[in-house]
Order: structure tokens, then C-alpha cells, then sequence
């Protein structure tokens, strides 16, 4: 039982670790050289990278970002599928780890969007989640990162606002894993995850409130001061 334990604490503590590389910053450091803390909004993710030092850069983050959420769920199922986890679970009392797999590949989401939001190499500072987020949901379960990634497309198609888009995205999430009748564990992360996102953008729903949030190609400057 106990090597059950820690070969799972070892798993999530890794996809923390895979989550919580620095993207954003580390390519605002080889770049020009600045902190992408300091500038913008603040956070790390593929948007203020945007704003900040261009379209492609921006692209690669985002890419990347979403790489390490659909990476963290890749993990679980590949160590799940190994011969010696199999036996650890039936040294454990577990049969069939079929049934611990989607508990497991949620949790590990959940490590990988905390990594990301709170990098222990970034003084537990980092992005806002929404790549990342996106990128557990298509290793979950890509039609429902498809559908998530197509209400954010519509939403920013009308508004022009990103952080909107991820709003609206974040909390279709839960109805689409429950429409698609997605187990329980992944019903529960599209909950979980929807908030942990949407108060991430707490000061992004403020500016909305106040009408200054900026639009795609506004600096945050500049919209706050109209």
C-alpha cells in the first residue's frame, strides 16, 4: 500500500512540477531581457506575452502552455498502462486500475493548473491557467476541449476580449462534460477548474465591470485610461 501511495504522490507532484514551467517569463528574459511579471497584467500567460513582446511569441506560449496540461494527463495514462503499477494497485487491494484512472488524470490536471498559476520557480506567481486548462481538457477528453476552445472562438469573435472568452469558456466546461456524459471525476474537475479560472481573473472582472477592459491589440494602459 504504501509504495501505491507514493508512486501516485510522485506522479502528482510531477505533473505540479510540468505545470509550473515558467513559459511566459523565461521567454520575456531571453527576449528583451525583462520580467513579464512586471509589465501589462502582470501574469505570465500566452495574452500578456501578446501584448507584450508580439503575436509569435505569444503563439508560442500558448502552445506550449497547452502542452503541459495535455502532457500531465499523457503521464498518468502512460504510467497507468505500465506492468509494475498494475501490480503495485493489486498489492494495494486494487483489482482493475481502470476505475482509479480518471480520478487520477483529474487530479493531475488539477496539479498541472495549479503549477502553472503558482510556479514554485516564480515565487508561486504565474498565468491565469486558461492554455493550460484547455490543454487537461483535450487529454481528458478532446470534444470537450474542442467545444470549450469553439465558446471561447464565439465569445472573442463578438468581443474582442480575451479574458471574457476564457470566462465564458471555463464555465461551459462543466455542462459539456455532463451533455457528454464524462465520469464523474471529470465532471468534477470541469467545476473545480471553471472556478480555480474564473478567480484568476478577479481583476479581469473588475475592469469588465467598469468597461475598461482592453480588447485584443489594446495595451491594459491604454484601455484603463479611455
Amino acid at each position: 500500500m504504501a509504495s501505491w501511495i507514493i508512486l501516485n504522490g510522485v506522479l502528482l507532484i510531477s505533473t505540479y512540477f510540468l505545470g509550473s514551467i515558467p513559459t511566459g517569463y523565461a521567454l520575456g528574459k531571453w527576449m528583451l531581457g525583462i520580467d513579464i511579471r512586471e509589465v501589462g497584467s502582470g501574469s505570465t500567460g500566452a495574452t500578456n506575452v501578446l501584448r507584450t513582446l508580439g503575436k509569435w511569441p505569444g503563439l508560442a506560449v500558448l502552445l506550449v502552455d497547452v502542452l503541459k496540461g495535455v502532457s500531465a494527463i499523457a503521464l498518468v495514462r502512460y504510467i497507468y498502462a505500465l506492468n509494475f503499477t498494475q501490480q503495485l494497485a493489486t498489492t494495494a487491494g486494487l483489482e482493475n486500475t481502470a476505475t482509479v484512472i480518471p480520478w487520477m488524470a483529474t487530479l493531475a490536471g488539477l496539479f498541472a493548473v495549479l503549477g502553472h498559476s503558482k510556479s514554485i520557480w516564480l515565487g508561486f506567481t504565474g498565468g491565469k491557467s486558461v492554455a493550460t486548462s484547455l490543454g487537461v481538457l483535450l487529454g481528458l477528453y478532446w470534444p470537450v476541449g474542442l467545444g470549450t476552445l469553439g465558446v471561447f472562438a464565439l465569445v472573442f469573435a463578438v468581443s474582442r476580449i480575451v479574458s471574457l472568452s476564457s470566462i465564458m469558456g471555463a464555465i461551459s466546461v462543466a455542462g459539456l462534460m455532463f451533455a457528454l456524459h464524462q465520469p464523474l471525476a471529470y465532471i468534477l474537475f470541469g467545476i473545480a477548474g471553471g472556478v480555480f479560472v474564473i478567480v484568476r481573473h478577479r481583476s479581469n472582472i473588475q475592469r469588465l465591470l467598469n468597461g475598461t477592459e482592453p480588447k485584443i491589440g489594446q495595451k491594459l494602459e491604454t484601455a484603463a485610461s479611455d
